[in-house]
């Protein structure tokens, strides 16, 4: 039996598209003689929906486009997903659903059993779990369909009360397959494969694993499909970060099985791997920044970019270019994204900026061959101070009137972008919107945060990692001190820890969720503890209100972190 993988960037809600997609898969898979074409998970509507599901109307849309489909599948098997009604009145009123289409008939279908509900998935808001598990026969084969998550619950700890692959094996399956949506983290890709060998190894059979790729706001999937023979080998790895299309046959599996060793033992597999592997506080930094790690942030942040502005329609970004690390970042990755002729970099000193700030910001974009303007703020801003004298009076400059320069950079960058129809990219990075070093409706202001989940030294990482071919970011923007030239002389350093010191904590508390006791005691400050933590709590008021973010790690802001605004928690 040949088994084809379909690796496709689906559009949430977008039914025509993801069923022309489908078809053209399925009728490549007929010209390549697949008996089986498989497709991740929720792929007739796309993944997340979210509430959506709730709208009778796109439930009917997904089952028009299942009716389109089947008739595709005639002399060929297709396996898609898709919501699928629940005929029970108790219960959820949906299943999270695979469906085996075959001789232009619904041949059987799974029902997601294991309904994630942490970080970014909130499947049990609208599916109801699954209760009967069943091999799916197809040309001779039994076939153990699973759906994401219900692979997942293996090892010492599991998180789930049952696995559905347990049943299924009694059923004696001669394969798995599942089809999945499982977002980028730069750890997932490394948990997913040892997942999968460990389903393989522990059920002795081989599987076929279909995930998802493309960017749906701030969640990226990066595909990565696999095929894995039950000796825990991978005869077939698809794509990162691209769509892709494969066929591998069950004989070829069984060739490559009987030429190779089985190993000794089922590695044992921690959920927990989801939030990082590092320990040690000394080398969280080496760990964040390495070459694998930033290379695969690196295109999943162009990926996001991309996708963002394809699927809302736009084609053109704009930003504020400061001469920083972060907004050169920002703009070199958006380049790749967008291209050079679409990415519009504004340039806007005030009293404060240095001369060397502005040509390494003209420098960038001549490098980058972007288009740029200069629009000094000056005039801009002493009306705003003239016309707030009488309330001001003779106060000290402040916080106030550094705030107000950001927020004179937010009114015209917003203007610009309201005039040509451009999306204004933010520039932040985790380590300040962490610890509240930002301005509301100035420098957070944007439809879409690029750097929002990438710490201030993976940031450093990223950019030497751009020019590893050649400079394209000046390197007096690297070497020099950050700083947000709002005062005179101003550098970081003022307000925030040194940021090597300063990510490695927030990546213990953010990402790893260890508390002031825990972290103490791997020997950082205790006055330094407690002032990060209490930064980070009592700015959730500010990250609230900020712009979707693309999420590259096991914990983002956003959708996936959910805290109380006026929690008292270590604030």
């Amino acid at each position: 039996m040949k088994i084809a993988i379909a690796q496709q960037n689906y559009h949430i809600g977008n039914f025509e598209d993801n069923t022309r997609k489908i078809m053209g898969a399925i009728q490549y898979a007929k010209s390549r003689k697949a008996d089986l074409v498989i497709f991740s998970e929720l792929s007739i509507c796309g993944y997340p929906p979210r509430d959506f599901l709730e709208f009778d109307d796109f439930i009917n849309e997904c089952y028009k486009a299942i009716d389109i489909i089947k008739e595709q599948a005639d002399t060929i098997g297709v396996i898609i997903g898709s919501p699928q009604r629940n005929p029970s009145k108790e219960g959820k009123d949906l299943f999270n659903t695979a469906w085996l289409l075959y001789d232009k008939k619904i041949a059987g279908v799974a029902h997601k059993t294991l309904l994630p509900n942490y970080d970014v998935f909130d499947e049990y808001r609208y599916f109801e779990p699954g209760y009967e598990w069943n091999v799916l026969e197809f040309k001779g084969k039994k076939i153990a369909l699973t759906v994401c998550e219900d692979i997942w619950n293996l090892g010492d700890n599991p998180l789930y009360r049952q696995c559905p692959m347990d049943v299924l094996i009694t059923q004696q399956p001669d394969l798995m397959i599942n089809i999945s949506a499982s977002p980028f983290d730069y750890d997932h890709d490394q948990d997913r494969e040892e997942i999968v060998r460990a389903n393989v190894l522990k059920y002795g059979l081989p599987m076929f694993y279909c995930n998802a790729i493309g960017s749906q706001t701030e969640i990226v999937f990066d595909g990565g499909s696999l095929v894995m023979d039950a000796n825990g080998n991978i005869v077939k790895e698809m794509k990162y970060f691209e769509e892709d299309f494969a066929i591998v046959s069950l004989g070829e599996i069984e060739v490559q099985k009987a030429k190779r060793k089985p190993m000794k033992a089922v590695p044992e597999f921690d959920k927990d791997m989801r939030v990082g592997k590092v320990e040690d506080p000394d080398k969280i930094i080496e760990y964040l920044t390495s070459d694998e790690n930033i290379g695969q942030i690196k295109e999943a942040l162009i990926l996001g970019i991309r996708d963002y502005f394809r699927k809302m329609g736009f084609t053109k970004a704009i930003l504020g270019s400061s001469g920083g690390i972060d907004s050169a970042v920002t703009q070199a990755l958006a380049t790749r994204a967008l291209g050079r002729e679409n990415v519009r970099a504004i340039l806007l000193p005030s009293h404060f900026s240095t001369s060397h700030s502005v040509e390494d910001a003209e420098q960038l974009s001549k490098n980058l061959g972007n288009p740029y303007d200069i629009v000094p703020i000056k005039n801009v801003y002493d009306s705003l101070l003239h016309t707030l004298k009488p309330i001001f009076g003779d106060l000290p400059f402040g916080l106030a009137e550094e705030n107000l320069q950001s927020r004179t950079r937010g009114n015209l960058l917003m203007g610009i972008s309201n005039k040509f129809g451009y999306i204004l990219l933010n520039t932040s990075n985790k380590s300040e919107l962490s610890t509240g070093y930002g301005t509301l409706y100035g420098d957070m202001a944007g439809g879409l945060s690029v750097l929002g989940d990438v710490y201030k030294m993976q940031v450093y990482a990223l950019a030497d990692y751009l020019n590893r071919n050649g400079e394209i970011i000046p390197e007096n923007i690297i070497t020099k001190p950050p700083s947000a030239e709002l005062r005179p002389d101003q550098k970081d350093s003022d307000s925030l820890p040194d940021y090597a010191v300063l990510d490695k904590v927030l990546y213990q508390y953010i990402e790893k969720r260890k508390g002031p006791k825990e972290l103490i005691a791997m020997g950082i400050d205790e006055t330094l503890v407690r002032r990060i933590l209490k930064l980070v709590n009592t700015n959730e008021y500010k990250r609230n209100q900020f712009c979707p973010i693309i999420r590259v790690s096991c914990k983002a802001f956003g959708v996936g972190r959910r805290l109380p605004i006026v929690g008292k928690y270590l604030s």
